[in-house]
């Protein structure tokens, strides 16, 4: 992507800053549908080993800890909104404010991944990891290793796009506090916003799956 340098504001394979735009644009969301593509899969897989076993999917939901699961749900719902005002800031050339949301939104994320770290841990610690070592304590022991294994591998893999964004995150902070975007360059802040929103959708699609299973 070209830096917005007077006289610069685009790559010299585009015509105008505007076609630049509008590519990045299209390119992001053709990565995002094949984001949405993979995680598919593996929503796929959840759903067919659901109905074929609701008894132990719900036991083994059960033992997920649904306050902790319920505070990253905030943590990131939050982070989306200083996300969004990072973008605004950057439309309005507002360096200050781009560099403060952008630093809010980096500590949420750092939070939603830290308390995952625990969740995870608790999970070693009572024998919920899938493999030699597995334990859980109920009818199903076989089918609810199935729903952990599921759990580690879309948890996982969502925790893995939370940290790549926290990396292209920092990439902005740095060039926010280079003035690198400005009103007629801000691109990478709002492409880079997408993605954060993608991930932060994805999570609310795991929680109730994940979480929230057989409760009332």
């Amino acid at each position: 992507m070209a830096d917005a340098h007077a006289g610069a504001l685009h790559a010299h394979q585009f015509e105008d800053a505007d076609q630049q735009k509008d590519a990045s644009t299209l390119g992001m969301w053709v990565f995002l549908l094949t984001e949405i593509l993979f995680f598919g899969g593996m929503f796929l897989a959840y759903a067919v080993y659901r109905i074929a076993y609701p008894a132990a999917w719900a036991a083994a939901s059960h033992h997920l800890d649904v306050r902790l699961g319920g505070i990253n749900t905030v943590v990131l719902i939050v982070s989306s909104l200083t996300m969004a005002m990072a973008v605004h800031a950057a439309q309005l050339g507002r360096r200050q404010q781009l560099v403060v949301f952008l630093i809010l939104t980096m500590l949420l994320g750092g939070v939603f991944v830290g308390i995952k770290a625990v969740e995870y841990q608790h999970k070693f610690a009572e024998g919920h990891v899938p493999g030699p070592g597995f334990h859980f304590e109920g009818a199903d022991g076989r089918h609810a290793q199935l729903f952990f294994s599921l759990y580690f591998a879309m948890t996982g893999m969502h925790a893995l796009h939370m940290i790549i964004g926290f990396g292209l995150l920092a990439w902005l902070l740095a060039g926010s506090l280079k003035g690198r975007f400005t009103p007629s360059y801000y691109t990478p802040v709002e492409m880079i916003g997408l993605y954060w929103h993608f991930v932060d959708i994805v999570w609310i699609f795991l929680f109730p799956l994940l979480y929230l299973l057989g409760r009332h």
